[in-house]
């Protein structure tokens, strides 16, 4: 695990995402792992002073070991805000303890950086694990957009918040159809259609007002009309693509966007595409790569494994599942990339599988993948294998 965070004027979001992935996926034994976050406009003395008490009762644990590790954890934390003179402008964060590698050795981390923007919550938890249900919340899109797709078949409810799309209410009906006969027979069937119709409308407006409308405001902003050729979600789809324009900031549209672009490339040949962990990372370090695309949920861990026989490291990639012994040191793919990409020359982009493109590029092209500054034979990359015993990927440790 890392202790390099990007600063708060980092672009690219999702690369905290992982980040916090990895600090969730961490844990240790007994209390020795100690979470901490510092709103803006708070006193750093004060946290000090909470700190020196906090060390003074953890003093009683009766556990020997226990009692160390919750002291030597408050110890780094102490030393961590002593390089800060007052909490920065957007809050402070701090994480540090003990840890348990996959191999079940003991392993010291610390973190502590300023948020993107101002994170307005108070916590201090020892615990096994770290708390990162704050930080969360603070990565959650403030822009959520509501959607009702109305047809005579029924209607349905839906809001697009970042990349997640999210279905809230539908409902059937059944109208009835104009009628063939005439007379008052006509006029009666007519009256009893507008009721059902206008009933209908009616349970929409008071479902919207219900599901969209906050109450303490009661303001409204519809902000785009659309037709579309299908109810359900099928016309929901269909209406966030037709919305793209106005919603050409969210998430689930630049996804889309992008993924179709990484497509594109690929259905014309022309060469500026890559994909796959081997040939990806072999681009990467031909530095070809202009844009790398990875889905959020890669399960990709980056080996240095050494040569019991000739002493040489060298660097592989497996799932997790595929992990071989005499691991040196083991990484997350992605918390990798996280840290390196710079190097490589190239933005990165975290993608999901909830859109359509999404789905498959996660399953037809193994979440991962880029977009080349130039055109590469992929075909050039296929060297022969010496070892037979698994799938993956291998280069010379240059670290």
């Amino acid at each position: 695990m890392s202790s390099e965070i990007p600063e708060e004027n980092d672009k690219n979001i999702e690369i905290w995402k992982v980040l916090i992935k990895a600090l969730e996926s961490a844990r240790g034994n007994g209390t020795s792992m100690i979470s901490l976050i510092i709103p803006p406009g708070d006193q750093i003395s004060r946290v000090t002073k909470m700190l020196a008490e906090e060390f003074g009762t953890a003093s009683n644990i009766k556990s020997r070991v226990n009692r160390q590790s919750v002291l030597g954890a408050i110890t780094s934390a102490q030393s961590r805000l002593k390089l800060y003179s007052k909490v920065p402008p957007n809050g402070l964060v701090l994480y540090t303890g003990t840890i348990l590698t996959d191999d079940g050795k003991e392993k010291k981390v610390n973190f502590d950086f300023t948020p993107f923007r101002p994170i307005n919550a108070s916590l201090y938890i020892c615990d096994n694990k770290f708390h990162t249900e704050p930080l969360t919340r603070l990565l959650e899109s403030d822009d959520k957009y509501g959607f009702i797709v109305i047809d005579g078949n029924g209607t349905l409810f839906g809001t697009l918040t970042g990349n997640s799309r999210q279905v809230l209410h539908k409902f059937m009906v059944d109208l009835p159809k104009k009628h063939g006969r005439g007379g008052q027979s006509a006029v009666r069937f007519g009256r009893l259609r507008m009721e059902k119709r206008h009933n209908y409308v009616r349970k929409v407006a008071e479902l919207a007002t219900q599901l969209y409308i906050d109450p303490a405001t009661n303001q409204t902003n519809v902000v785009k009309l659309v037709d579309v050729s299908y109810g359900g979600e099928t016309g929901f789809n269909q209406a966030i693509e037709l919305s793209a324009e106005i919603l050409s900031d969210v998430k689930f549209v630049q996804e889309k966007r992008l993924i179709g672009k990484f497509f594109d490339e690929i259905s014309q040949d022309s060469g500026k595409y890559v994909f796959g962990v081997e040939d990806t990372i072999k681009a990467l370090e031909m530095g070809a790569v202009e844009v790398l695309i990875v889905w959020e949920n890669l399960d990709v861990n980056r080996y240095l494994l050494k040569n019991r026989a000739t002493d040489e490291i060298v660097v592989k990639y497996f799932d997790n599942k595929d992990a071989k012994s005499e691991v040196q040191e083991e990484t997350p793919l992605l918390e990798w990339f996280t840290n390196e990409y710079r190097n490589f020359g190239c933005s990165i982009e975290f993608v999901t599988n909830r859109s359509q493109e999404g789905s498959q590029f996660c399953k037809g092209f193994g979440g991962i993948g880029g977009i080349l500054r130039y055109q590469v034979d992929i075909r050039s990359f296929d060297e022969p294998d010496d070892d037979d015993g698994g799938d993956f990927s291998e280069d010379s440790d240059s670290d």
